[in-house]
C-alpha cells in the first residue's frame, strides 16, 4: 500500500494526479528540525520525521512525508501563529523574492530517498489595505508564509520560478520521477 502521511488537503489532491491509489494517514507528532539547517535540509527532516513516523507502523508499505516552508533573508517562515503574524510574514514577503522548499520523503522495507525541491516566488508590493484584505480571507492561517498561491493569494504574486505545485506543497513532476526510480509505480 502507498501511504501519504498528510493531512493537507492539497497535498491529497497533487498526489491524486501520481495516482489514485493511495491511502491517507497523517503524522501527528510534534514537527522537529533544527532551525540552523538550511533551508533545504530543514525541510527534508521534517518530511522525514512524519514519513518515520507513519511507517513504523505500517511495515511492508510505501510512506511519502512531506513538509513546506518559505524562507527569506535566511529566516524560515512556517504557518503563521496568529493575525499579528499572518501580517507580518506578508509585509516581509511584500516587492520581494522569496523561496518555497517542500522537503519530501519517501520510506519502504528496501530504501529509502529524501529530496527538497526550491521554487523562488517574486510578490508585488504590498498596500497595509491588501495585507489587511488578505488576512481577512482566512487564508493564510494554515499555510507556509502566509498565503496560498492557489487561492486568493495569487493576486500577491508577480512571477514565480520553478515547479508552481512545489509552491502548493508537493513537487509533482519530481515525485512523480523519484518514486518511478524506486518501483514504487
Amino acid at each position: 500500500m502507498l501511504i501519504l502521511a498528510s493531512k493537507s488537503p492539497r497535498r491529497k489532491e497533487l498526489m491524486s494526479l501520481i495516482t489514485k491509489d493511495f491511502e491517507i494517514i497523517p503524522a501527528v507528532g510534534e514537527e522537529r528540525a533544527d532551525r540552523n539547517l538550511p533551508p533545504e535540509e530543514y525541510v527534508r527532516e521534517l518530511a522525514r520525521h512524519k514519513a518515520e513516523e507513519v511507517a513504523v507502523s505500517h511495515k511492508g508499505d510505501t510512506v511519502i512525508g512531506a513538509d513546506t516552508i518559505v524562507a527569506i533573508d535566511g529566516q524560515i517562515l512556517g504557518k503563521p501563529s496568529d493575525r499579528a503574524d499572518a501580517i507580518r510574514m506578508l509585509k516581509l514577503l511584500s516587492g520581494r523574492e522569496h523561496y518555497v522548499y517542500t522537503g519530501v520523503c519517501i520510506i519502504n522495507d528496501n530504501e529509502n530517498a529524501a529530496f527538497s525541491e526550491e521554487t523562488g516566488v517574486c510578490f508585488f508590493t504590498l498596500t497595509e489595505a491588501e495585507i489587511t484584505a488578505y488576512t481577512d480571507t482566512g487564508e493564510p492561517f494554515d499555510k507556509a508564509g502566509a498565503y496560498g498561491i492557489q487561492g486568493v493569494g495569487a493576486l500577491l504574486v508577480s512571477g514565480i520560478s520553478g515547479d508552481y505545485y512545489n509552491v502548493m506543497g508537493l513537487p509533482v513532476g519530481r515525485l512523480y520521477r523519484e518514486m518511478k526510480q524506486l518501483g514504487v509505480i
